[in-house]
């Protein structure tokens, strides 16, 4: 058995650590903790870890998740002592989520929410970790008509046939196999269920909404509406989103959890934000509805207010402007 004695730090791995919402909680974590960020840039980036991978308390690892993996074996991950000290948490973020190629993606999804979940929660149980599951609001399915915020009690509806469901049925099975090992082995595994979430180093091109409109805005172009003028959504900050999840996993509550602001937003009028923030001559227009972008249930987000005294804080303009900064410095980069 793992004798692991007290550290100063903790040894934290977060898989898909170079994605959007993986790198924001790498930069959170790593301030206090030694990070091993694993991810196969399927849809992450080097560009959202780059700023770390000087830092002696981050090491990042290229691996399929999917596959085995025993850290042990890395001598790169020598200084984390993980023989003796082993790993102390586990935030398991792992999924190609890009709206682009989604479908082309569809097996490498599956994988990810079968192979790739039991692969992280078996490293859970061999090193007793705390193991935290990055669940979706699609475990929900599609806005009810009476368009109630959905509580976590709220079975939902998922079409497990549909081009949709590698995502959002796998989703669903992801939390039924943390659900099992946790009962069966013990360990203390959370599930956090993510809303639509925003904020710096989203991807360019990638035909995801906020990025999107903010770049045509940018351009003034078009701004293209997958829907109609009563297409409306719930955003949440990305620090919001990091702050919850850091809070739960300190805490003993296991969740399901909803994450996200509990506040609808109408589309058309998230757009004239970002066309007057801007200086933007873009004008909006209306298109089909995407597979991929479609409106979700708005969280009620009563239960995570209470187990964790947290609420969303950051206000949309706010977080709308910091975005836009953002992705106007990434247009220079990329050439966009």
């Amino acid at each position: 058995m793992l004798q692991q004695a007290i550290f100063d730090k903790k040894n934290i791995l977060i898989t898909g650590g170079a994605g959007f919402l993986g790198s924001h909680l790498c930069d959170r974590l790593v301030k206090k903790n030694k990070v091993i960020c694993l991810d196969n840039f399927s849809t992450g980036s080097e560009r959202n870890i780059d700023h770390l991978l000087s830092n002696p308390n981050f090491v990042f690892i290229n691996h399929d998740i999917t596959k085995p993996i025993n850290f042990e074996d890395f001598e790169e991950l020598n200084q984390f002592k993980i023989k003796f000290q082993g790993i102390q948490e586990i935030y398991n973020l792992a999924c190609p989520t890009s709206p682009k190629n989604f479908l082309e993606n569809r097996i490498n999804i599956i994988l990810a929410n079968s192979e790739g979940v039991k692969n992280t929660l078996d490293l859970a149980v061999k090193y007793k970790a705390k193991f935290m599951q990055f669940s979706s609001s699609v475990v929900y399915g599609a806005r009810k008509k009476n368009n109630n915020k959905i509580t976590e009690n709220c079975l939902g509806e998922v079409n497990n046939l549909s081009k949709r469901s590698s995502y959002d049925e796998g989703k669903r099975f992801a939390e039924t196999l943390v659900s099992n090992y946790s009962s069966i082995y013990g360990i203390n595994a959370k599930i956090v269920r993510i809303f639509r979430t925003y904020g710096p180093r989203m991807k360019l091109d990638d035909n995801q909404m906020i990025p999107d409109i903010i770049r045509d805005a940018i351009d003034s172009k078009d701004i293209t509406i997958l829907g109609d003028e009563y297409f409306s959504t719930s955003f949440c900050y990305v620090s919001d989103c990091i702050d919850a999840v850091t809070k739960m996993m300190e805490g003993y509550y296991l969740g399901p959890l909803n994450i996200g602001s509990d506040v609808d937003v109408n589309i058309t009028e998230f757009a004239q934000k970002v066309i007057s923030l801007t200086n933007s001559k873009s004008k909006i227009i209306y298109a089909d509805k995407d597979l991929f972008i479609t409106p979700l249930c708005i969280p009620n987000i009563s239960k995570a207010k209470e187990e964790l005294n947290w609420m969303p804080i950051i206000t949309l303009d706010k977080g709308i402007q910091m975005t836009i900064h953002d992705l106007q410095a990434s247009k220079g980069l990329l050439g966009y």
